[in-house]
């Protein structure tokens, strides 16, 4: 096929794009290297409308081993282990198919885990649904969770934690996010840099088929009417075969034998050998003649941009091929040597005898795209004047039955009860609180993981709402006990080409980078995924941020279910009532305007600091951050959670009872703590400036507001566990 300008178009590049290429070969690329160009150029593999912001976040800290740049971060725990993690969008291959577009997006960020060396511990994720009056909602939910429990269950590795959404703004474009930690030792840690030459190139796992060809591509475009046709490019999963290609992998990891090793993720069998020759500042030269393929007569271009799942690229040592094969074998997998590596720093590619690519390796990455996109500056929204009259007709037990049962809100269980959340013997925190927790097999320690987004707070300001998804995460880690340690992010934004949309995305960066540099919560992984849209209609901001924690005693570990009556609730931080863009206020007053709640690093810190020192002296029974819903949400659900009721007193403050319990003000705990225990934690809160407010005792089984309002535990328990339910079975 003659390439030309509007071929290249059709690939998804740009006038511009194309003239580049030509002047980088000095010459016009054939159909092959056009097509290896517009995978590695596109958006979802060359970051090129994000470089130039993700490099000002914070990746450096104490326990960081590896930070972004390899298939995933790693993080040092101690004794010689190591944490691996990333978290991964599949967003728009889970709308066109949700349930193998979840399944594929749960099984690559696997493979991106152990090609590290790590056995993969847990999963979680992050998903995001439109209005569920939608008339796609409910099925797109029910395939992604199909698809998400089908291939973690089968793997054999337990979902943890998660969170799921409903907005309007994700009607046309749902967002599927998917995490996974691994456990690794800190020697055994195997990286994706090429190296020395003549080194034997290795196609392992799966054959090759025509399924995902174009994947990355259509990753980085926006949908429109011709969704359907787009079908074909969504990959398909197969668990079984990744079960057989991690236990292969990991067998000839325990060995010497690998130099470097890469997932074959997004661009297939390009962009993994392309990066590792990156890397390793060499050239690879493939013969795909030799790459197994499942399908007849496939050609050069479709086996490089094939998505097929469930393999990796290996370079070996000279002469341990055979005992490799061994292993490949006896997994019933493919193994095949399809290439070498050389001092060219080309990729070079051969079919029936012919070169059929021949690309300078640099000018594929080094001398791809990077835009410094025009962006518009947020201005922060002014406070709403919410009249007092509106708030004196409100019954409290009734706007928080609401609330209890809002889709952002209720119980998930539904959802999580389809996933195995125990398997592998070691979760000792399930899925429901504010982080899950894994035990580190056969030893006292834990990780915690927690995954978070804020697109409304994001969506009213940018810069605010970065910087409120780290410090919810950084919460929702303390809470359970553990020490936060580093976060990976999930960037999900619409069209980087609309300035609003830029903008949307470089303050939030900043955010992010802010919180995470106080917090010293470095950033060690992620991804970016733009074009989150459907023609010009583009999603809120979404921003989701996986955190993970270490306990290293997990018998220290807190829950969040209320454990004895008589014990004393207090909340931890300043309640400044905070009504615009809380739950309340979209809710139940209708009102979308204003400013999202502020963030103070420096209690957001202390406050969390204090809390982890208060555990560690034994003297938390249960602790919950304040999120969404205010006060009297998190305390509601700690009751439904623990069976247990409390007497409920708002302190003396100036304002009045809504904006006290349903503001969404930052940086606040609901903790249990005996009568015995309370001087000396009222001590150490005084002691280190930390505000707090008695809210009251626990009962039996009500919840009642100033000795003047009650309702049953039993009653609130209904709204809370109802509302999914009810719809998934409507």
């Amino acid at each position: 096929m003659i390439v030309n300008e509007q071929i290249a178009l059709d690939h998804g590049l740009k006038k511009d794009e194309y003239s580049k290429i030509c002047k980088l070969l000095n010459r016009i690329p054939n159909i092959t290297e056009l097509g290896i160009f517009s995978a590695m150029w596109n958006e979802h593999c060359s970051y090129k409308s994000s470089r130039l912001h993700l490099k000002k976040l914070p990746t450096k800290g104490k326990q960081v081993i590896q930070g972004p740049g390899e298939n995933a971060g790693v993080v040092d725990i101690d004794d010689n282990d190591a944490i691996v993690f990333k978290i991964e969008s599949h967003n728009h291959p889970s709308f066109i198919e949700p349930y193998q577009g979840a399944a594929t997006g749960v099984g690559g960020i696997m493979r991106d885990v152990f090609t590290m060396g790590a056995r993969p511990i847990a999963n979680l994720n992050s998903i995001h649904f439109g209005s569920p009056q939608h008339k796609k909602t409910k099925n797109l939910l029910r395939g992604v969770v199909h698809g998400i429990g089908g291939y973690g269950n089968c793997m054999g590795v337990p979902t943890i934690a998660g969170q799921t959404n409903f907005d309007s703004s994700y009607n046309g474009n749902i967002l599927v996010n998917a995490m996974t930690l691994g456990l690794v030792k800190k020697d055994k840690i195997f990286y994706s840099k090429a190296a020395g030459l003549n080194k034997p190139v290795i196609y392992v796992g799966s054959k090759t088929g025509r399924d995902g060809i174009h994947g990355a591509s259509m990753a980085s475009a926006s949908f429109d009417e011709k969704i359907e046709e787009k079908k074909p490019t969504v990959q398909v999963g197969d668990p079984f075969t990744e079960k057989l290609l991690l236990e292969a992998c990991l067998e000839l990891m325990a060995g010497d034998s690998i130099i470097s090793i890469q997932d074959m993720g997004a661009a297939g069998l390009t962009s993994s050998s392309i990066e590792m020759a990156s890397k390793g500042n060499l050239g690879i030269e493939i013969n795909l003649n030799k790459v197994p393929c499942r399908e007849a007569k496939m050609t050069p271009y479709e086996i490089m941009l094939s998505e097929s799942q469930e393999r990796m690229l290996i370079i070996l040592e000279n002469g341990k091929e055979e005992q490799a094969k061994k292993i490949f074998d006896k997994w019933n997998l493919d193994f095949a040597v399809i290439g070498k590596t050389t001092k060219s720093k080309k990729i070079e590619l051969y079919f029936d005898d012919e070169k059929v690519a021949d690309i300078p390796v640099n000018t594929l990455v080094e001398n791809s795209p990077m835009y410094d996109r025009k962006w518009k500056k947020a201005k922060l929204p002014k406070k709403n004047k919410i009249k007092k009259e509106d708030l004196k007709n409100l019954k409290l037990i009734d706007v928080l039955k609401k609330i209890l049962s809002n889709p952002n809100v209720c119980s998930k269980e539904w959802i999580w009860q389809q996933y195995d959340h125990t398997v592998m013997g070691d979760t000792i925190q399930k899925p429901g609180g504010d982080s899950g927790v894994v035990r580190v097999h056969g030893t006292n320690k834990a990780v915690a993981a927690t995954v978070d987004s804020s697109a409304v707070y994001c969506w009213a300001h940018p810069l605010t709402g970065g910087k409120q998804v780290v410090c919810e995460s950084f919460r929702n880690l303390i809470s359970v006990g553990s020490k936060p340690i580093a976060i990976t992010n999930c960037l999900n934004f619409g069209s980087p080409e609309n300035e609003d949309n830029m903008g949307e995305f470089v303050e939030c960066v900043q955010g992010i980078g802010e919180a995470a540099t106080y917090l010293k919560f470095p950033v060690v992984s992620g991804n970016v995924s733009f074009y989150n849209q459907t023609k010009e209609e583009g999603i809120k901001p979404t921003p989701s941020i996986g955190g993970i924690g270490l306990l290293k005693d997990y018998k220290k570990m807190i829950s969040m279910d209320f454990k004895e009556i008589d014990n004393i609730v207090l909340v931890i931080g300043k309640t400044e009532g905070h009504i615009d863009q809380s739950l309340f206020a979209r809710n139940i007053l209708d009102e979308k305007n204003g400013p999202p709640p502020e963030i103070n690093l420096f209690n957001e810190k202390n406050n969390g600091e204090t809390l982890l020192r208060l555990i560690d002296l034994g003297y938390i029974k249960s602790a919950h951050d304040v999120s969404i819903g205010g006060i009297i949400t998190a305390v509601a659900k700690m009751c439904i959670k623990g069976n247990k009721g409390i007497n409920l007193h708002k302190p003396k403050y100036l304002i009045n009872e809504i904006e006290y319990f349903f503001g969404e003000d930052q940086g606040r705990y609901i903790i249990e703590i005996s009568r015995n225990h309370q001087k000396k934690v009222t001590d150490i809160l005084n002691k280190n400036a930390v505000h707090y407010d008695e809210l009251g005792t626990l009962n039996n089984n009500q919840l009642f507001i100033n000795e003047k309002t009650k309702v049953s535990i039993d009653e609130l328990k209904s709204y809370y566990t109802s509302w999914l339910d009810n719809y998934m079975r409507k």
